[in-house]
């Protein structure tokens, strides 16, 4: 696998199969990382409003372009539409602030985080995560707005200016959600970033993508520390793939999740792990079915905002079983 390998979107811009990412990288941390990642060579970097972070990318960001002489237009930079901003009429005004926050005249690439609504309350910029009140639901859940659906979303999304967001996605969708995007509008989202890693495999849904030309982006590709579990680099199998290949367990997941033109966003704040990964390798086809197994024995899908998250999301988005008591669905 060729250190810096593209592919293609639907628009006909060039991804970056390798990425970098900032979900869960602690604030006061972001900028170094960031900056440690384009001096390693990254140009996919991936960022969003609800992850706090924004403004130390945009001093990295600054830091590379004067110090290493980075350009903007080698850089391939994705953020995302929070729960709060999805009215029509707040999606332009949070682009803008997004791009504000950052310092920048577009993005690449801007997606719909989630294919939920909160019900925003004052600042949709700045209140992300309104509350159902307490004396109704004491565990301080948060409020979904049901009277805005994906589609009223996805139709104001496909009217941003093209100099502001070169390219539109989504993520976190299913395959029904992204159908239901493009029966109502025709317009195909050009990328729907997922969870996927070696025990969520989405044989389904990467099916559809490709059939439909979506690219796909992975996140949690080591898994995900937000419920204590060990993490998939610790894994038996592929610590012993790792060892075949004279790799890193880590470098054998990023090799794995490129397999098929995808690309994967792996996020560290170490310096000498933000080089390691950067180092691609190539799985054999029978490595590569040996890390398929895990998933196919051990499925787990880690990102449930309806059990991980706190506030609790009271919404069933992904139609796991640990969704099934969730008082809301997605609105399509």
């Amino acid at each position: 696998m060729s250190l810096g390998r593209t592919v293609k979107l639907n628009t006909g811009a060039s991804i970056p199969q390798l990425g970098f990412g900032t979900w869960q990288a602690e604030p006061g941390q972001v900028e170094a990382a960031v900056y440690e990642a384009l001096k390693a060579g990254y140009k996919h970097i991936d960022f969003a409003k609800v992850y706090g972070n924004q403004k130390e990318i945009s001093n990295a960001l600054k830091r590379a372009f004067t110090e290493l002489g980075i350009k903007r237009e080698d850089l391939f930079l994705v953020s995302k539409l929070w729960n709060s901003q999805h009215r029509p009429e707040h999606v332009a005004a949070a682009l803008d602030d997004c791009l504000a926050e950052l310092g920048l005249d577009y993005l690449d690439l801007y997606l719909v985080h989630f294919p939920v609504a909160f019900d925003e309350r004052g600042d949709v910029n700045q209140n992300l995560f309104p509350l159902q009140d307490k004396s109704d639901h004491p565990d301080g859940d948060v409020k979904i707005l049901d009277d805005i659906s994906i589609v009223d979303t996805w139709k104001a999304m496909t009217k941003l200016p093209k100099e502001k967001a070169r390219a539109i996605g989504v993520s976190n969708h299913t395959k029904e959600h992204l159908q239901a995007l493009i029966d109502a509008t025709g317009v195909t989202p050009a990328a729907n970033q997922i969870e996927r890693h070696p025990r969520l495999l989405q044989p389904e849904l990467i099916k559809f993508a490709a059939e439909k030309g979506i690219h796909i982006t992975e996140y949690s590709a080591f898994g995900n520390n937000m419920l204590g579990l060990p993490l998939l680099v610790q894994h038996d199998t592929v610590k012993e793939v790792a060892a075949a290949n004279k790799a890193t367990p880590a470098q054998v997941i990023l090799a794995w999740a490129q397999v098929g033109g995808h690309s994967v966003i792996p996020k560290s704040v170490t310096a000498s792990r933000i080089q390691e990964n950067f180092r691609e390798i190539e799985l054999s086809k029978e490595d590569f079915e040996k890390i398929e197994e895990i998933g196919k024995k051990e499925p787990r899908r880690f990102n449930i905002p309806y059990v991980a998250n706190k506030p609790r999301w009271p919404i069933n988005i992904f139609g796991e079983p640990e969704e099934k008591d969730a008082p809301h669905k997605v609105v399509v």
